[in-house]
């Protein structure tokens, strides 16, 4: 598996991953053929299953899994006045700063968190060497509370929140630059600190709607896609007899106008969320929370993926709609970064569209015998980062004994593009006849694929690199007793089995 360790090492691991992304069919650069348009990627043959599988394995264990949590697909546009009540069109922007030298431009919000999460993993070092030092006898909630280097980061990390968040409550995006000046961030690219004022900038595409421009009216590709859920909260709890507490999960299509888009499909302007809003009683939302909180991050190392490479980030400022919010975050090679967030998001957004639309949102509880507007607990999280974050784990170069090398997708079986792949040991004697025959029998059951081209060496690196957990060969022997050997991806091993056990294994490995 993909281990990340000093920052160069990273940024070459995360290169060789975007360049393993396109030689293989996962991710393709948007219109290449035109150069591309910034920030905006195609998934590929490869790609497009392995969305669809962790679309599908987030769809189950939130819908199919839960009695009280159902489906919605909302539409994409949507009334104007929906972003109005939601408080989007007069507060969804990001504070931009430009360095003159290099000519990039970059979130301010993002070089602060940047510069506090290099002091946070400066204490992280430190707990790390005393672990070491201290061995058995080591205790680490007495260290951290007590050693004068990570005081020290730690009263860096306390002061500048403080100073930070407070600047943009008061909108003081001058104080936000002298921030940046008083904290000697560089540019990553100049290096230097040659920076313009910040700027205010809404991320919301516009475009119009009508059948003449002059009749048209302005809509907007929608940033999120919650809003979709909270506008149908009546339709979906009448027609579905929902009971509090209840939830309501998407996923779908999000646009935001990010100027800083960068880090391949981290950050881009047009990605796909998968949420659910549950509906709760107040005054039990931050029990729900501590719930969601706990099943999210089930879900996630229920994925194969070890518990290290996740970690909790309570938000220091709240949104305006929250009273608690957490972010999981996932170690990409580009550092810990927001994977997924759960927030208590108060009856915020649906007193909103009870006060924009005029029409009455709310819930007769029965077992209260009164009238309320339910509680919302969220649970977002990005598809694209956690096809990202997947991808990411799953990506090891290994060594073999016998000096060669390969690249290995280790995917989560149930995961993986293609299940199974078919190879006759050569295009010849009967072998791909009964090859298709063999194709023909299993493809109904899972996504497979027969090759025929090339040594069988090369068709088993082929699968390694997109992460195929098993490979049949059809050789001479199959014609003799239906007999095939089946190798393991991970392993490399090779067996005999009968043809009619084909399906049996593959099931039980992509079983998940």
């Amino acid at each position: 598996m993909a281990t990340f360790a000093p920052m160069a090492q990273n940024e070459e691991i995360f290169k060789k991953i975007i360049s393993h992304s396109k030689e293989y069919g996962f991710v393709f650069p948007s219109s290449e053929i035109y150069d591309g348009l910034s920030a905006v990627y195609d998934y590929g043959q490869n790609g497009v299953e392995l969305k669809n599988n962790i679309r599908q394995y987030w769809w189950k264990s939130m819908v199919q899994y839960h009695e009280n949590i159902v489906g919605l697909d909302a539409a994409i546009f949507m009334h104007p006045t929906t972003w109005k009540a939601s408080g989007h069109i007069d507060a969804f922007s990001d504070p931009l700063i430009d360095n003159r030298d290099s000519k990039k431009r970059y979130r301010a919000d993002v070089l602060v968190e940047d510069q506090m999460a290099k002091w946070q993993d400066k204490i992280d070092k430190e707990a790390e060497k005393a672990a070491k030092r201290f061995g058995e006898t080591f205790d680490k909630d007495q260290f951290l509370a007590t050693n004068g280097r990570v005081l020290e980061y730690k009263e860096k990390i306390e002061s500048t929140t403080k100073r930070f968040y407070g600047a943009m409550e008061r909108n003081d995006l001058a104080d936000v630059k002298k921030l940046i000046e008083d904290l000697e961030i560089v540019c990553p690219v100049s290096g230097s600190r040659n920076w313009t004022d910040v700027r205010q900038f809404n991320l919301m595409f516009s475009t119009s709607m009508g059948s003449v421009s002059e009749d048209s009216n302005v809509i907007y590709l929608r940033p999120e896609t919650a809003q979709g859920i909270f506008v149908n909260y009546l339709n979906v709890q009448k027609t579905g007899r929902m009971k509090i507490p209840f939830g309501i999960a998407q996923t779908g299509k999000a646009f935001r106008n990010e100027i800083v888009a960068r880090q391949f499909i981290f950050r881009m302007r047009e990605f796909e969320q998968m949420e659910m809003q549950y509906f709760v009683r107040p005054g039990t939302e931050l029990e729900w929370f501590e719930y969601w909180k706990t099943e999210r991050m089930k879900w996630h190392q229920s994925l194969g993926i070890p518990a290290t490479k996740y970690r909790w980030h309570p938000h220091d400022k709240l949104a305006h709609y929250a009273n608690a919010a957490i972010d999981i975050e996932f170690e990409f090679p580009i550092g810990f970064k927001e994977l997924e967030g759960i927030h208590s998001r108060t009856d915020f957004d649906l007193k909103a569209h009870q006060e924009h639309s005029g029409k009455k949102i709310q819930y007769f509880d029965p077992e209260l015998n009164e009238n309320y507007v339910p509680y919302v607990i969220e649970t977002s999280i990005g598809l694209d980062r956690t096809f990202l974050a997947v991808l990411s784990y799953a990506y090891t170069e290994e060594k073999l004994e016998d000096g060669s090398e390969r690249v290995v997708l280790r995917l989560p079986s149930m995961l993986a593009p293609v299940k199974c792949a078919i190879l006759p040991l050569v295009a010849k004697d009967g072998l791909p006849e009964k090859a298709r025959e063999i194709m023909d029998t299993v493809k109904y059951d899972f996504m497979c694929q027969y090759e025929e081209k090339d040594s069988i060496g090369k068709r088993y690196r082929r699968h390694d690199a997109i992460g195929t957990p098993y490979c049949i060969t059809v050789d001479h022997q199959t014609l003799e007793d239906n007999t095939v050997t089946i190798r393991d991806r991970d392993t490399m091993k090779q067996e005999r089995i009968p043809i009619e056990k084909i399906g049996e294994l593959v099931r039980l490995k992509i079983k998940g």
